[in-house]
Parts: C-alpha cells; sequence; structure tokens
C-alpha cells in the first residue's frame, strides 16, 4: 500500500509521518506539502501514486478537493486530525500518527 502524508509545507508533521513509515515492510509512503511554500509540494503524480493520503487537517484536504477537481473524486483522502504543534520527530507527534494510521491499515488489509 502506498501512503502518502500531506501537511502545510512539509516540514515538520508529514516528514515525520514518512519517517515513522519509511521501513515498514507493510507500506510504501512519500510526504509533501499543500502549501506553495512547501519544500516538496503535493502534485498530480504523487496523488496519482498513492492508495491513501493522509493530510493533517480539514482544510487541507479541502484544499486537495480545490487544486485537483477532476482527481480528487478518484482519491481516497482521510484526515489524521493532527495540529500543527509538534517539531520533526516530537514523540507525542510520532505516537499521535501511529495511532491514527493503524486502524486505518488495519482497515485496508
Amino acid at each position: 500500500m502506498r501512503l502518502l502524508f500531506l501537511c502545510s509545507r512539509n516540514h515538520w508533521r508529514s516528514p515525520t509521518a514518512e519517517a515513522v513509515y519509511q521501513n515498514d515492510p507493510r507500506v510504501e509512503v512519500c510526504s509533501a506539502g499543500v502549501s506553495v511554500a512547501a519544500r516538496r509540494r503535493v502534485s498530480e503524480k504523487l496523488l496519482r501514486w498513492a492508495d491513501l493520503v493522509l493530510v493533517m487537517e480539514p482544510w487541507q484536504k479541502k484544499k486537495l478537493r480545490e487544486d485537483f477537481p477532476e482527481l480528487f473524486h478518484e482519491l481516497r483522502v482521510e484526515v489524521l486530525d493532527i495540529p500543527d504543534d509538534y517539531e520533526f520527530m516530537d514523540p507525542i507527534l510520532m505516537e499521535m500518527i501511529h495511532d491514527r494510521v493503524e486502524p486505518l491499515l488495519e482497515e485496508s488489509v
């Protein structure tokens, strides 16, 4: 399963999620951001690559719908509800990511 983690600027949350699942044999992972200021910006190619798109906040799902209207209906997008309150690899952030992603992986098996 291919997971695409998205946050705003691809600085803290989505790169942390990518790192958490990077060596998990069940998945392939990538991360990006929805903002024009993102280090790696989400693209149609990345969205088509992903089996599951995981955004951190509801507004990011809305932004995907606005930016990729023709493609959005084909995507499986889940909101993890993780606020932008954590730095890269913060242990609390890592635990939140794990706790929210695991049920989605189990549901997909």
